[in-house]
């Protein structure tokens, strides 16, 4: 999105206040880390950059972090095993992070976890702010522009490039002031108490994993294969990819792109030529693997364990799908979609963040056997909203779905 006259005219911070820290690499480093965060005072802001698109898995290839009395850290965790002396130092205090779903499963990696948290992009999004990226946020309540040009860069490069590192440094220059800012904001707002509950959820609450051996079913575009057959080339081909990646450490789609792996699975193909031929394994890494391609096509021809589709369960199908399947179902959920919206509107926050919407389709598609207050808010509970949700949006879904508005209205 291009700047406006007004973004323009705005400073561009370009180097932290104390200038952009070496990188710690060595034990005596972390130590010395160790102690200077000990010593510091108050919150700590806490960033993380990974490789994603380069390497293989999720792992941080950067940690930075900054604390009152101590500055800025910058902290290569290859050379390490683990960060565990940087938890014991932090002890209690408070991380400030922006978006901490993206960086808490990889600092978990290191062995660092937050005694408490404030997320900055959440709380943005409950003072409903025009916009929620670290860059906005700071723009509208700072005054300042933050440089954003290296962030997908590949941060498993070493040498890492100085002005990645003062990217990297500037990421958590700003974060104490932002939390305060943010802070005083919702706490205007009345939603301190909502914000609280929010941030302790995202603290402690661990998704569901995907199973590894089940993980090829999220190939994308795996609707397209229709036969258990083609399933099991599918499963056999991603396996393939799979071990490939790990080995080389990279990242699995930079092998092949998971639609060459329909591709493949779909056309069944019985030489290299003709798996060459499918679309997505030109070129020539593909030309180089091919065997390796063209063994798991035949191990998924040959097995006998084939994989049956897995039934949606209780997923939901997409909305525009219930106004002929379930007519019920779709005059609820609009209904109750347009009034949380206006209760949103109402309580200045941003509706997503009210509730989110598969929680609303869920219960929708799903409800419970007997509509009213207590029965909705068991269940609301029981696909994962917060009390601070239930409270607010409750009361609305029960009266949207006793009373839905007719069709003719939708």
């Amino acid at each position: 999105m291009p700047e406006t006259d007004t973004q323009k005219d705005l400073p561009l911070l370009t180097e932290p206040d104390g200038g952009v820290p070496a990188v710690i690499n060595t034990e005596r480093g972390l130590a010395r880390c160790a102690d200077a965060l000990a010593a510091g005072t108050g919150p700590v802001a806490v960033d993380a950059e990974r490789a994603s698109g380069f390497r293989y898995g999720q792992r941080a290839f950067l940690v930075q972090l900054k604390r009152a009395g101590s500055g800025i850290w910058l902290i290569d965790p290859e050379p390490f095993d683990t960060l565990l002396p940087l938890q014991r130092a932090l002890g209690e205090a408070e991380w400030i992070l922006h978006a901490s779903t993206q960086d808490l499963p990889c600092l978990a990696e290191l062995g660092m976890h937050p005694h408490s948290l404030f997320d900055t992009e959440v709380a943005a999004r409950m003072a409903n702010l025009p916009g929620v990226g670290l860059g906005a946020v700071v723009e509208h309540l700072l005054g300042v522009r933050l440089a954003k040009e290296h962030s997908a860069a590949d941060w498993s490069k070493r040498p890492l490039p100085a002005d990645w590192l003062r990217y990297a440094a500037l990421d958590v220059e700003l974060l104490i002031d932002l939390r305060e800012r943010l802070s005083d904001l919702l706490h205007e707002q009345g939603k301190t108490a909502w914000a609280q509950e929010e941030f302790e959820y995202l603290r402690t609450h661990k998704p569901a994993a995907v199973p590894r051996e089940e993980r090829w079913r999220k190939t994308k575009g795996i609707n397209k294969l229709k036969s258990p057959r083609k399933l099991a080339v599918l499963r056999e081909l991603w396996r393939a990819r799979e071990a490939l990646a790990e080995k080389k450490d990279i990242a699995p789609g930079h092998l092949l792109p998971d639609s060459a792996l329909i591709s493949a699975a779909d056309a069944l193909p019985r030489t290299v030529p003709q798996l060459l031929g499918v679309t997505g394994f030109q070129g020539r890494a593909a030309k180089r693997e091919a065997p390796r391609w063209l063994r798991a096509v035949q191990t998924g021809q040959a097995t006998e364990d084939l994989p049956v589709r897995q039934r949606s369960g209780n997923t939901p199908p997409a909305p525009r799908t219930w106004k002929d399947r379930n007519p019920l179902a779709f005059r609820q959920f609009r209904t109750a979609k347009e009034r949380l919206a206006v209760q949103a509107e109402r309580l200045n926050i941003m509706a997503d963040t009210l509730l989110a919407p598969a929680v609303l389709k869920q219960l929708c598609w799903t409800p419970p056997e007997t509509i009213d207050l207590d029965t909705v808010s068991e269940a609301l509970a029981s696909h994962g909203a917060r009390h601070w949700q239930i409270r607010n949006t409750a009361a609305v879904i029960t009266v949207a779905m006793l009373d839905p508005d007719p069709l003719e209205e939708l």
